[in-house]
């Protein structure tokens, strides 16, 4: 991880976790945990804890995230929230494309790029998953997969719109369910991805580009992963609603 080049960011997706009393308990505890933090911090919060997270979090160095977006900015979709609704409620970031919406909500590479290319519109910085599933990773086609769904994602994306983008590498095998990619594994897939950049833009955008790991890592796997040079921070589930185990893995993308 060579900070030199580009920000490590250390951001927690608590998924469907926490009501916003619960929110700003957890808040409370982090605050302390992680002020002297060497790495960005973020948060990303159901929508109904963002108000309460955004207010607790003002003169905090953390920052707080929504977990998803409409690419369109109002209409008729029932249940969206729209890119422009987060920055007016204090959002700074917002996360992109996770296999839970892909396998869950029946998200596609169509309708990531189309929410990632409105949150980076309205100023938002998008967290872009991708990720195989294990039959793909067995079958050989981990570099495919995650080729196309990076390309697919960034397409129409400008040189200076990837400023504010960051991509998470999280192997769908490894989301929730304890296994965790070896870091050679990670740092192999970030890699390439530095590389599909590369091809898309130039090398300049792709070496100031932050590259989570996300899938499973935890304080007992965190220091390992983040040493890889391509691996720039991590999305963290299960970890991020716990304040002891963000702390330990904010001290560790701090390193």
């Amino acid at each position: 991880m060579d900070k030199s080049k580009r920000a490590a960011v250390l951001a927690g997706n608590w998924k469907m976790n926490k009501t916003a009393k619960e929110a700003v308990v957890l808040i409370d505890e982090m605050i302390d945990a992680v002020k002297d933090a060497d790495c960005e911090v973020v948060i990303c919060v159901p929508f109904t804890s963002i108000a309460a997270a955004v207010k607790r979090c003002a003169q905090t160095n953390i920052k707080v995230g929504a977990q998803n977006c409409h690419f369109e900015e109002s209409g008729a979709y029932t249940g969206e929230i729209s890119a422009g609704m987060l920055v007016e409620a204090g959002v700074t970031h917002v996360i992109v494309g996770h296999s839970e919406r892909r396998q869950y909500f029946g998200e596609t590479d169509e309708t990531v790029r189309l929410r990632a290319k409105a949150a980076v519109a309205k100023g938002l910085t998008a967290i872009i998953c991708v990720g195989e599933l294990l039959e793909e990773r067995e079958g050989g086609l981990t570099e495919e997969v995650v080729e196309r769904q990076t390309k697919a994602a960034l397409s129409g994306m400008s040189a200076e719109d990837m400023a504010r983008v960051i991509i998470a590498y999280e192997p769908v095998w490894a989301i929730g369910t304890g296994r965790t990619a070896t870091s050679a594994q990670a740092a192999e897939v970030c890699g390439f991805i530095r590389g599909v950049v590369a091809e898309l833009f130039d090398e300049k955008v792709a070496k100031g580009l932050t590259i989570q790991y996300g899938g499973s890592m935890n304080p007992s796997n965190a220091a390992e992963l983040l040493a890889q040079e391509d691996v720039d921070g991590g999305l963290i589930g299960g970890a991020s609603l716990k304040a002891a185990d963000f702390k330990a893995l904010v001290d560790a993308a701090s390193v």
